[in-house]
């Protein structure tokens, strides 16, 4: 896909390549459906751009770095959201092998492709839910699973801290007028 955009510019193939990328076949439509709003909006801001600005995003992707041998020691809690369609899936599941269990779990969407957050939000609320409720900031009305990787009890009270979480909690200054 980079060198068909280097060479040929923003022509109507990538465009659909990389509508194809990130989009699931539902919600990218057929002749019966039609296209989703986000997908008509992509399109239209494909348009829009450069090609060349696009070749660059794409050439600063390709060259990042593999970060698999690391994830081993990454001890925070991570969350993993892949649709089931998407062509990232099988590398969703190579960063989910290599992370410890104990504190990552993946999440695959059904009928979706890379955008989950824009194909089916919804999809995301229990599972975002739980990973809250890990950290003590929601409070869920379902009871975890104790085996769940989810569950309060599989991540060590020390990583639970606002420090360990990369949080720096300044207090908050509320100003109440009292108008009669």
């Amino acid at each position: 896909m980079s060198n068909l955009l280097y060479f040929y510019g923003m022509c109507g193939v990538v465009k659909e390549l990389l509508l194809k990328r990130y989009f699931s076949k539902e919600v990218r439509g057929n002749v019966q459906v039609p296209e989703s709003d986000i997908v008509q909006a992509c399109r239209r801001l494909l348009d829009e751009r450069q090609g060349i600005n696009i070749w660059q995003f794409l050439e600063a992707m390709n060259g990042r770095p593999d970060l698999s041998e690391g994830l081993r020691k990454l001890h925070c809690r991570s969350l993993i959201f892949v649709g089931e369609n998407s062509p990232f899936h099988s590398e969703a599941l190579h960063m989910t092998s290599k992370l410890d269990r104990r504190y990552s779990a993946l999440v695959e969407v059904q009928a979706c492709g890379s955008m989950v957050t824009e194909e089916q939000p919804h999809a995301m609320l229990i599972p975002i839910e739980y990973f809250l409720t890990g950290y003590g900031l929601y409070r869920a009305t379902l009871s975890v699973s104790p085996r769940s990787p989810l569950s309060p009890s599989c991540i060590s009270p020390e990583l639970l801290s606002p420090e360990s979480m990369g949080l720096k909690l300044k207090p908050i200054k509320t100003r109440i007028s009292l108008e009669v």
